[in-house]
């Protein structure tokens, strides 16, 4: 059984796969195929775990190769907190790739960097809504909740690993924005 951590980015998905280091049967990775084109950049090995908020622009192809098969876990953190994050970000990454490539503005938007963020989050949550909406193996995660969410998760996967040690990676902020 594959698991995919839908995301928009800036919200735990880093965390989420070190979380998931701890579990024993299954593997896990954080954009660990975003080199690769073609079938090689969905072919996940088996029994794997993946964060990737690139998916969000390849679901058609996410569904045609695992459809229902599969399970979904759509992870969210405070939109306010989201969008600061990659308003901080308009240099590099997803949103000067969205908004120079997606959107095709050639100047960055200092006094709009917010609502370019918010225009993207818009845009990747309604990809990953309309994706959800006909799959029968979801699971809601906010980052708020983590610690719970995740050992729900840990139940929802059949998880089998160090639970503890999985549910203090959330106490680490890994890849945090060092920017204020």
């Amino acid at each position: 059984m594959n698991i995919f951590i839908l995301n928009t980015g800036r919200c735990g998905s880093t965390t989420f796969i070190e979380a998931c280091r701890h579990i024993t049967n299954f593997s896990a990775g954080h954009e660990s195929r975003i080199q690769l084109l073609g079938r090689e950049r969905l072919a996940y090995p088996a029994n794997h775990i993946e964060a990737d908020n690139r998916l969000s622009w390849l679901l058609g192809r996410l569904d045609a190769a695992y459809g229902d098969d599969a399970c979904y876990v759509h992870l969210t953190r405070d939109r306010a907190q989201v969008a600061a994050s990659f308003a901080k970000r308009m240099e590099f990454g997803i949103m000067k790739a969205y908004w120079e490539g997606v959107l095709l503005h050639e100047e960055q938007p200092e006094a709009s960097a917010l609502a370019a963020a918010n225009d993207y989050i818009d845009t990747v949550e309604a990809n990953i809504a309309l994706f959800l909406k006909d799959k029968s193996n979801t699971l809601e995660f906010r980052l708020e909740t983590a610690k719970e969410d995740f050992r729900r998760f840990w139940e929802w996967i059949g998880a089998a690993g160090d639970l503890d040690k999985a549910v203090a990676e959330w106490a680490v902020h890994h890849n945090a924005s060092t920017e204020t």
